[in-house]
């Protein structure tokens, strides 16, 4: 399994997940990779309240959990996740802290898990029957419009012009830049924003405003304090802004459980999508490693989480990268998992990502939160899902506004539900409830030029 062939292609030749380059240029792509996912894979743990040094870290641990399960057979890195972002300010909200966030987190990362092994031995055609596409898709979108609150009272009220500066450099950055530039939208974003907020506390001085704890102070946008106290080398230490130590043992409440529960479609429909793009560009059947593929990124959460880590997933930027140089060696992504275990060993370097100013994470969240809901929406067109079957529409839309806006399920005294977590059930059983004899569902078109490729993107 960890014996690839030597090659030397030719300009715009493939290289095979079992095939790399020599050493040298292996170890290049893997250091591409790595900045590819870089920014995002930061990003989250930030905007979760978890340490990013320690989500670096096991992002590198989990991606090489990640080719040993699938056999080096599905080229793929595991950052950090967004699906749970949503329940996670839910949780926070409800006063649950970073123990009680990884706690829910690694319970569904062990159901992910047990998923992956029922697909594996059943089939990928029962998820697609439980979950087809206009519910998948209706599930990502309340996911990711649920935390518009979230940057409008937490985020972009710290510093709205760094946040608005931010935000427009990153969708020029996305849509504008060429090629690999345009890939790594996110990581430039969080240099820009970063860069404009030290020139403002230079030129401006210090800002009164809300921070993070929600208290009015004025406070320099760019405090390095943290950084300078940090050690270059070491394990993650120290404490979160809650006071749940960086490295904590999980801890379990089923209504915060119920919540997070609903990110597990997302990962399903991620780790599909990718598995299926990485077939297409490679030209190998990888339907018997689709199973494989979720119950390792199952495996990876929960290990991840019961370290007090984030939540993982396969990288859309990653596949960007594939597709950019058609080079699919794993072997690569070994050499990227090595380079961000490193990186997460120097406690100094997630200090200077954990001192990024909150407007610029407000700039940065208002165009990825967006997306995220936004991609249910493409999951619609992709699989040509039909609205004028009202199987469809009718369907769909009471959990879509259930979830979005916060309608709350009080059920006993001590448990409700509400937000994320009851859009999605109600989403599953109503379309199910209606959808008898298959009626609704997509139209997919049946010739190779017109049918919809399947495509990822996690943020």
């Amino acid at each position: 399994m960890f014996k690839w062939d030597l090659v030397d292609p030719a300009p715009g030749e493939a290289v095979a997940p079992h095939q790399r380059l020599a050493w040298g240029k292996t170890a290049g792509l893997g250091a591409q990779h790595v900045v590819a996912m870089f920014g995002a894979t930061f990003v989250f743990p930030l905007v979760m309240g978890l340490d990013p040094n320690l989500a670096i870290m096991f992002s590198g641990i989990c991606t090489i959990l990640f080719l040993v399960v699938c056999n080096n057979k599905v080229p793929s890195y595991l950052g950090t996740s967004a699906s749970f972002v949503g329940a996670v300010a839910a949780i926070r909200t409800q006063g649950g802290d970073s123990a009680d966030v990884t706690g829910a987190i690694m319970v569904a990362g062990v159901v992910l898990l047990l998923i992956g092994v029922l697909v594996h031995f059943s089939g990928a055609g029962l998820i697609h029957k439980i979950l087809p596409p206009a519910v998948t898709g209706a599930v990502v979108m309340l996911i990711g419009f649920n935390l518009a609150p979230v940057v409008a009272n937490i985020y972009w009220p710290q510093d709205q012009w760094i946040a608005l500066l931010t935000a427009a450099f990153m969708v020029c950055a996305a849509v504008l830049f060429p090629g690999f530039w345009s890939r790594i939208a996110v990581f430039l974003a969080l240099i820009f924003g970063y860069l404009l907020s030290w020139i403002a506390d230079a030129v401006f001085g210090q800002i009164t405003a809300v921070t993070g704890a929600g208290d009015v102070t004025t406070h320099d946008r760019v405090s390095w304090a943290g950084v300078k106290a940090a050690d270059w080398i070491g394990f993650p230490s120290g404490k979160l802004a809650d006071g749940v130590s960086v490295v904590h043992g999980p801890s379990f409440s089923l209504t915060f459980i119920l919540l997070v529960l609903p990110g597990v479609i997302a990962l399903i429909a991620e780790n599909t999508g990718h598995v299926k793009a990485v077939a297409e560009m490679t030209g190998e059947n990888l339907d018997p490693y689709m199973g494989r593929a979720i119950g390792a990124d199952g495996l990876a959460t929960a290990l991840a989480s019961a370290f007090g880590g984030s939540p993982t997933t396969t990288y859309a930027e990653n596949i960007g990268v594939m597709g950019a140089t058609r080079v699919y060696s794993t072997a690569a992504y070994y050499v990227a998992a090595a380079v961000a275990i490193l990186l997460g060993l120097c406690p100094k370097f997630g200090a200077i990502v954990s001192a990024t100013p909150g407007g610029v994470l407000g700039g940065i969240t208002v165009v990825l939160y967006g997306m995220i809901g936004l991609i249910g929406a493409k999951i619609w067109v992709e699989n040509r899902v039909d609205f004028g079957n009202p199987v469809n529409l009718v369907g769909l839309a009471a959990g879509i506004i259930a979830g979005i806006g916060g309608v709350t399920l009080k059920i006993t005294d001590d448990f409700s539900l509400s937000g994320i977590a009851l859009g999605t059930i109600l989403v599953i059983v109503f379309f199910h409830l209606v959808n008898r004899g298959g009626r609704g569902t997509t139209v997919i078109a049946v010739d190779d030029h017109t049918q919809p490729r399947p495509q990822q993107r996690k943020h």
